[in-house]
């Protein structure tokens, strides 16, 4: 269970019943009040060997901005929903990309205009749409802290032609089989070999625990989505991930075999990243192969093309031998 070093916070947060819930949770807590949750001076000032201690402060503000993105992928829009960025230390988190140093965990207390808006949207639209409610941060981890996940699915449950879905890596998810989802949630959980899980995915679920809390929501009626991502080519990755494919076939339920499906995406890096990892994680492997990736945009890196073509070749051949009756999504 995650405890705050610290709250940094916005006075308006009290206007909300939640952010007065979480002040009086973390009422032994210090806290700072900010003017500004996207601003935080102080923050933007720590150098990058700080990096983790940074991630042990909770920020609590109101969210301003509720733009809808339009998305191809799992989901017809990205929703900016209850909180951004996450108390894990995934070393090639996009999170971290964007947000330099201040990938920190930011909680939004003003959940009922969020939520409404999906609502509304839903409400008016003349056939399903599906909101990917998880793509700044990991809804299964908040609703740890905030029960906003819970308290989401419990409002969502009779919206005509909506559907959520979100992405995690924890296995937390007791909390929410009991609940009536009416079948409109789609949980899409990260798997990687434990090799990398271990070196890479700092402060996440186990493997093994993430195919548990898979089985679980498959019981309790969930949509199951798996994402096999990010794919790192590290040394002898086809045997690893062979491996992982041939342990995900063993342990998952006959009923998540049934219908689940896959995405499959290839990690992207940065130079942002290099920085922080080289400072905050200096003993850790180095994810930047100057050998297998190539430019993508300012100070971006994705492998080359004729090894994503590989690892193309190579999912779809053993995804169609082990998982033949389930889809790939996409591979990128």
């Amino acid at each position: 269970m995650f405890k705050p070093k610290a709250i940094y916070y916005e006075k308006n947060i009290f206007d909300y019943p939640l952010g007065k819930e979480l002040m009086q949770k973390y009422n032994d807590i210090p806290k700072i009040e900010i003017e500004n949750h996207n601003n935080i001076e102080e923050m933007r000032k720590k150098s990058n060997k700080e990096f983790v201690d940074m991630k042990r402060n909770l920020i609590i503000g109101v969210r301003k901005t509720h733009n809808f993105v339009p998305n191809n992928k799992t989901s017809d829009f990205l929703v900016p929903y209850t909180s951004s960025g996450c108390t894990a230390f995934c070393m090639y988190c996009y999170l971290v990309c964007n947000y330099n140093k201040c990938a920190y965990l930011r909680l939004f207390v003003n959940r009922e205009k969020m939520l409404e808006k999906i609502i509304n949207t839903a409400k008016k639209s003349n056939k399903p749409l599906t909101f990917e409610i998880g793509s700044n941060s990991d809804l299964i981890l908040e609703n740890t802290i905030t029960g906003n996940l819970k308290w989401t699915i419990e409002n969502f449950q009779n919206v005509p032609n909506g559907f959520l879905t979100l992405p995690t890596k924890f296995d937390m998810v007791d909390d929410i089989l009991p609940l009536n989802h009416n079948g409109k949630i789609t949980i899409r959980m990260s798997v990687n070999p434990e090799e990398i899980i271990n070196k890479v995915e700092f402060g996440t679920s186990h493997l093994l625990e993430r195919i548990t809390a898979i089985n679980k929501l498959k019981e309790a009626g969930y949509n199951i989505g798996i994402l096999i991502a990010p794919v790192i080519f590290i040394e002898n990755w086809k045997e690893k991930y062979l491996e992982l494919i041939k342990i995900l076939d063993k342990k998952l339920s006959k009923k998540v075999k049934k219908d689940a499906f896959f995405e499959i995406i290839f990690m992207t890096y940065s130079y942002v990243h290099t920085k922080i990892n080289e400072e905050a994680f200096p003993n850790a492997i180095n994810l930047y192969d100057k050998e297998k990736m190539t430019g993508r945009g300012r100070g971006k890196y994705w492998y080359k093309n004729n090894l994503r073509e590989e690892g193309k070749y190579f999912f779809i051949e053993n995804m169609k031998k082990y998982f033949p009756n389930n889809k790939i999504e996409y591979i990128v």
